[in-house]
Formats: C-alpha cells, sequence, structure tokens
C-alpha cells in the first residue's frame, strides 16, 4: 500500500473542510494580487467554492469517524452541513447588492464567510470536545470581524466588540466546563464520555454539564445567555443580520443535539431540566419582547430567540423522533429568516435603507409580490397551517408529548399564540396601512433567495416526505 492509499481512508471524511479551506487561501492570494478589483471574482469564486462543497457533502455515505476519532461524518453531520452551506450562500448572494451601495465592497468579506462556513461545518461532525472548540473559535472569530465589518459605522463597530466581548466570556464558560467533564472523565472524546458516565454522576459532572450548557446557549442567542442578539443584529450590516440569523443557529444547533444526545445521553435527567429551562425561557422573551419593537431587525433577533427556544424542545425529548423535528425546524427556519431578510433588504430608495416595521406601510399596493413573500414568512414563523412553519413546530411538539413533557409543549403553543401578534402585524402594515413611495427594483441575488425561500415554505406541506425521511435517517445516526 502506497503512503497515499493509506492516507486516503482519514482524508476522505474531512475532504469538504479541506477543500473549503484551500479555497480561502486561494481566495486571499488572489484577493491581495488583485487587490479592491478582486471583490467580484472573490464573490463568485466563494459561491462556486461553497456551490462545490454542498455536492461534495451529499455525495458521502455511510458513518465514519477519523483524526482519531474527533471527527465523524455520518448523516447528521451531513445534513446539518448541507444547510450550513445553503445559507452561507445564500448570505454572499444577498450581499453583493448592499455592499456595493453602500461602498464597504472589499474582497475579505466572502472570504470570512468562509472560513466561517469551516468552523461552522466542524462543529457539525465534531466528536470530541477539543474538536468542539475549535471549530466554535473558528466561526465565532470570522463572525467577529463581520459583525463589524462597516468600519465608518458606530453601530456596526459597537455591534462587533459587544459580540467579541460577551463571546469571548462564554467561550471561557464552554473550556471551564469541558475541563470539568474532562477531569472527571479523563477523556475529551465523546464515546469516552459515554463510557465514563455508566456509573454515578458525580457533583463535578454535573457542575461541567451546567457550564457547558452556557457556553452553546451563548452561541444559541437563548435565554439567559441572549443579550448581545438585539444589539449585533441591529448593529451589523444587514446582510450579516441575514447570515447570523441563518448558518450560526443551524451550526450552533447541531453542536448542542451532538454534545447531549452524543457524549451525554445516560446523564439525560440531568441535562433534561436545563434545556427545558432555557426553552421556556426563551419562548416567552422571545414572544413578549418583540411587541413593542419597531426596528424589524431587532424583532427577527427576538424572533431567532424564540425560534431557538421551540427548536430546543425536540432535544428536551432526548428522543430520536425529538431530533428529527430539530432538524425539520432548523431546515424550515432558514428558509423563513433568509426570505424575511431578502425582503428587508429591498426596502431601499436611492442611498437610503428602511429598516422600521412602519417603512411596509401598504407594501401591498406598490409591491404585492414582496407583500406576498414577506407575509407568507410571518404567517409561517406565527406558525399558520399549511405553511412549513405550522409542521416545524408540530413535530417538536409532538416529540415533547411523546417524551411525557406535556407541559413544555403547552408552553410552546401559548407562547406561539402570543408570537402571532408581532408577526401579523406586519401583515396588517402591509395590506392595510397607507402607501408609501415605491421602493427600489429587488437585487437578483435577493430574489433568488426570496424566490426558494417562498417555494419551500408555501409548498412544503405537498411533499414532506423527502425532508422528514432524511431528517429520520440523520436523527437516527445519534441513537
Amino acid at each position: 500500500m502506497t503512503p497515499i492509499q493509506s492516507v486516503l481512508p482519514a482524508i476522505t471524511p474531512v475532504l469538504p473542510e479541506i477543500v473549503l479551506s484551500v479555497g480561502a487561501l486561494l481566495l486571499v492570494l488572489y484577493g491581495a494580487w488583485r487587490g479592491e478589483r478582486s471583490s467580484e471574482g472573490v464573490n463568485v469564486g466563494a459561491l462556486i467554492l461553497l456551490i462545490f462543497t454542498f455536492f461534495l457533502v451529499v455525495s458521502q455515505t455511510g458513518n465514519v469517524t477519523t483524526l482519531n476519532g474527533a471527527f465523524i461524518a455520518d448523516p447528521f453531520a451531513r445534513v446539518m452541513k448541507s444547510l450550513i452551506l445553503i445559507g452561507s450562500a445564500a448570505t454572499i448572494l444577498l450581499s453583493r447588492d448592499y455592499f456595493q451601495r453602500e461602498r464597504i465592497d472589499r474582497f475579505e468579506y466572502p472570504i470570512l464567510i468562509v472560513l466561517c462556513t469551516i468552523g461552522m461545518m466542524v462543529m457539525a461532525s465534531a466528536n470530541d470536545l477539543i474538536s468542539l472548540y475549535l471549530g466554535l473559535e473558528l466561526q465565532s472569530l470570522a463572525a467577529y470581524v463581520i459583525a463589524a465589518f462597516h468600519r465608518d459605522d458606530v453601530k456596526s463597530t459597537e455591534a462587533g466588540l459587544k459580540y467579541f466581548v460577551l463571546g469571548a466570556l462564554s467561550s471561557g464558560m464552554l473550556l471551564y466546563g469541558a475541563s470539568l467533564v474532562y477531569g472527571f472523565t479523563g477523556t475529551v472524546s465523546f464515546p469516552g464520555i459515554v463510557t465514563a458516565l455508566n456509573g454515578p454522576t458525580s457533583f463535578g459532572i454535573v457542575l461541567g454539564i451546567v457550564f457547558v450548557a452556557a457556553g452553546v446557549a451563548f452561541k444559541l442567542a437563548a435565554v439567559p445567555f441572549h443579550m448581545w442578539t438585539p444589539d449585533v443584529y441591529e448593529g451589523s450590516p444587514t446582510p450579516v443580520t441575514a447570515f447570523f440569523g441563518s448558518a450560526p443557529k443551524v451550526a450552533a444547533m447541531a453542536m448542542t443535539v451532538r454534545v447531549f444526545i452524543g457524549a451525554f445521553p445516560d446523564v439525560t435527567a440531568v441535562w433534561q431540566q436545563i434545556i427545558v429551562f432555557v426553552s421556556i425561557a426563551s419562548m416567552a422573551l422571545g414572544s413578549f419582547a418583540a411587541i413593542g419593537q419597531r426596528n424589524i431587525k431587532r424583532l427577527m433577533a427576538y424572533s431567532s430567540i424564540g425560534n431557538v427556544g421551540y427548536a430546543l424542545i425536540g432535544l428536551a425529548a432526548g428522543s430520536e423522533e425529538g431530533v428529527r423535528g430539530v432538524i425539520v425546524y432548523m431546515v424550515i427556519y432558514l428558509a423563513m429568516t433568509l426570505g424575511a431578510f431578502a425582503v428587508l433588504l429591498s426596502l431601499r430608495r436611492k442611498d437610503t435603507m428602511f429598516e422600521t416595521i412602519d417603512d411596509l406601510s401598504g407594501l401591498s399596493r406598490t409591491h404585492p409580490w414582496l407583500a406576498f413573500c414577506l407575509a407568507a414568512m410571518m404567517f409561517s414563523l406565527a406558525g399558520i397551517p399549511p405553511l412549513a412553519g405550522f409542521f416545524a413546530k408540530f413535530y417538536v411538539f409532538a416529540a415533547a408529548i411523546q417524551a411525557g413533557l406535556v407541559t413544555l409543549a403547552v408552553v410552546g403553543v401559548v407562547t406561539s399564540v402570543v408570537g402571532a401578534f408581532y408577526y401579523l402585524r406586519l401583515v396588517k402594515v402591509m395590506y392595510f396601512d397607507e402607501a408609501k413611495a415605491p421602493y427600489e427594483r429587488i437585487a437578483p441575488g435577493s430574489a433568488i433567495v426570496l424566490g426558494v425561500s417562498s417555494a419551500v415554505v408555501v409548498l412544503f406541506f405537498l411533499v414532506p416526505a423527502p425532508l422528514v425521511a432524511a431528517a429520520g435517517d440523520a436523527a437516527r445516526a445519534l441513537f
């Protein structure tokens, strides 16, 4: 056997991440060589790179671990990586027109998105605490930079600084929890932790799980570690906000499921209480705090907090059906978020962007298709059938009831009713308020994202089986 043949089995599962890493380095070299003139080429190159990597991911098969067990390529990782790549590619499509108009179109931005994507993919495939942390930090460091990408804007700079300071705090908490888990189990490997926890659960392990949960809750923007979300969402450039609300949320949820189901399946009673509390608190705050918001980006921030709470209902069930519900929820949430931000990015007259609810007044009369698509997103987020958002909530609520968490499901239904108020208020403003001057034509990239997102949200009920079956296969790989 040649050296290349002996290395190939170890490299193949990590091939998508390697391709993205090499591609990012090549894009850096091209950008440095061509300077500011390279922006168009780097954007196209990054988009092609993400699409190519997506096909690499979906072409993989089996359940393989590599890198001495630190990295796993299984159906769950493939589904979540596919969503991450779709979210990142959609973000680049949404960003181009905005950055050109704001005169901040620099080649570093798509490269940072690619680097962020590499970190998120590692998070989805992490099979020990070290690889999990490495992926998390690669994603976070790139995210801090793009939050403050508009250097001449005070709000953007403030958003990046807040995100960095609080992110560093959460990383410290996660590391402290990981060190406690390592100290009391003698291993950082998830399968090794499972083996070590066969006996009685010590207080040190419980404390470690609490700190790990705190670290991942920050990345999810779940209560009580949500405090950065509204300010970072509002202050960041709008395409960056769309990115934060999509792909990193999927990666954070993948990481959370991987940690608790992969490393702590035998101590479900310990972490289930934490997840139930975080879920209820996130749903409640997301529903009530958004009612007074007038800025759409801040409203979407609180909406994302609430949606994380709904997704965590599936994880709290601790079952295969619950994880399947989480995956279906994240697919539909990704479509709804990207679609909503595609509409928000089209609210422009010349050099002015509009971001408040009142700016949607009479949109149905000036831009009927935009209003229809945004109304579909809002009805779906509210969980109204037959739109996709209804099925997303149905699967997680059903899993919770099956697991005996009836109270949690009831709280989810009640907070959904409360949340429907501020979603439907946007529809009321678009269809019943006095019309304002029309906005400019939607950019091609935003039109593509909006079209695909609207199709998923509106037509999901016609063919739900392929997605549900794929989510079921992915969930089965963890049990």
